[in-house]
């Protein structure tokens, strides 16, 4: 990328100001054409994704799929309008604090968003990704800073996703893309630059975070940075149907090479699980290749503190293998521990491990999940809890909303649905600002509110107009209605 950085930052904020007056229905189809453009273009995209990542033709086909519809959900998002929460609260002379003004207020977009595009998700997380596609939804250009590991399917994608967006009408300048990590950082701390996103590594999120605060105008930073993802079995669910516990949770840990932020790292269960011999059947399988040789040698390094802690012992031994290229090979590696050797030192176990690793807890009759998720979890984006009819897992479950994004049941975390409901981010650790990155509810991490106090029609943004011509949801409050707070008390 030869392009200034001041240059893209300028050209952000000149298609910031062009945005503002762009109707909704017209930047919905704009990423409607971006989805067309990806889901046409999938061979050649898919063939560069495999080459520079390693990863599998059917995940990146089916990622390729997830991002499309991702952007057609963003796009209805647009359209429906719910997202700009406009409120409306009429004049009223006789309201009970003395007389009201006219005051009216909704989302607006937040300015230029800086994209850290992720490693491990070269469609989802990357050029084109959730983090792109809500920004864009929410009105804003975005600039993407390209993950090193696939370079040549940043710059595809972002070729075609200019060329998509400037086709349906939206302003030059509203994609862009830049490759270095000094460009990333100087467009962070730029002025014009208004919100962040990052998905990664703890260690990088928390040297951006900290560069976005410290800024004479601090912006907002969403960082995805990593999580254990810690899975509860009671003693029930592994009684009624432990073989096929252990065939999922293997799978799970072994998919995409344990290369994914919601791979379960630490399972809980019963001490006499019985489940050795499942585990190990379910875990062999081929090779796999990890994204590259930096993250393959520290996924080795990181299993083998695991295999060195104390009372450690292995289920499924796994493998670790460097080629002639210096890249990566694994299977994945399945280690048990007691509780009891867990408990005295569990900072040598709790962090996450990149990879297709996981450890059994082994857990003593009478073990109080609900305490061991409260002294020694911090933030994560989930928690699994398998049960069986007749568990009481309500203490459990508290504790676990209290530490989480996301609760699931009797399944896995791999696998995060593209779904409106959907809530993928939890507390520091796991992402730093909260929010989260999946789900129409992320579109709201890059707008701000503003309210008009008296302002004539013609000054107001449509979407506060009485005409109302985006056709979006206002909730009006009438003169008069004050008079009765507090009646629905009653």
């Amino acid at each position: 990328m030869t392009t200034s950085t001041e240059t893209v930052a300028k050209t952000a904020d000149a298609a910031a100001r062009a945005l503002a007056d762009v109707p909704p229905a017209v930047r919905a189809k704009a990423l409607v054409a971006i989805s067309d453009a990806l889901t046409a273009n999938a061979d050649e995209l898919v063939a560069l994704a495999m080459e520079e990542t390693g990863l599998a033709e059917a995940r990146l086909r089916g990622e390729v799929k997830r991002t499309a519809v991702q952007l057609r959900l963003f796009a209805d998002t647009v359209v429906d309008g719910a997202y700009l929460d406009v409120r409306i609260d009429r004049a009223d002379p006789e309201f009970a604090l003395g007389p009201r003004p006219d005051v009216r207020s909704g989302n607006e977009p937040i300015g230029p968003v800086l994209n850290f595009a992720a490693g491990n998700f070269p469609f989802a997380f990357s050029v084109a990704g959730g983090d792109t596609a809500s920004a864009l939804a929410a009105g804003n250009p975005v600039v993407v800073k390209a993950h090193p590991g696939h370079p040549r399917l940043s710059r595809r994608t972002a070729a075609l996703g200019a060329a998509a967006l400037e086709a349906a009408g939206l302003p030059a300048g509203t994609l862009q893309l830049v490759e270095t990590q000094d460009e990333g950082t100087a467009l962070l701390k730029h002025p014009l630059v208004k919100a962040a996103s990052f998905t990664g590594s703890l260690r990088a999120g928390r040297l951006l975070a900290d560069i976005a605060a410290a800024r004479p105008a601090p912006i907002p930073f969403y960082g995805e940075l990593g999580s254990v993802n810690p899975v509860f079995a009671t003693p029930a669910a592994i009684a009624e149907r432990g073989p096929e516990f252990a065939a999922g949770l293997a799978a799970s840990v072994g998919g995409s090479a344990g290369q994914l932020c919601t791979k379960p790292g630490l399972v809980f269960l019963p001490a006499d699980h019985g489940l050795d011999e499942a585990l190990a059947a379910a875990a062999a399988g081929a090779e796999q290749r990890m994204l590259d040789p930096r993250i393959a040698a520290n996924y080795a390094h990181g299993r083998e503190a695991v295999l060195s802690a104390a009372g450690v012992r292995l289920v499924a031994p796994g493998s670790v293998r460097t080629d002639e290229d210096g890249q990566g090979w694994v299977t994945p590696t399945i280690a048990a521990v007691p509780l009891a050797d867990f408990r005295p030192h569990p900072d040598a176990l709790l962090a996450e491990c990149f990879g297709p690793l996981t450890i059994l807890v082994e857990s003593p009759e009478g073990t109080d999940y609900a305490e061991l998720l409260d002294t020694l979890f911090e933030g994560e984006l989930t928690v699994a809890v398998h049960r069986a009819d007749g568990d009481d897992v309500t203490a459990l479950v508290r504790a676990a909303a209290r530490r989480a994004g996301r609760v699931l049941f009797d399944g896995w975390p791999t696998g995060v649905a593209v779904t409106p409901a959907m809530q993928h981010g939890g507390p520091w650790p796991a992402t730093t600002s909260g929010g989260t990155s999946v789900g129409t509810a992320a579109i709201t991490r890059f707008v701000r509110a503003v309210a008009y106090q008296n302002a004539p029609t013609e000054a107001l943004p449509p979407a506060l107009r009485d005409d109302n011509p985006w056709n979006i949801p206002q909730a009006v409050a009438p003169a008069g209605e004050s008079t009765t707070w507090g009646d629905r008390a009653h």
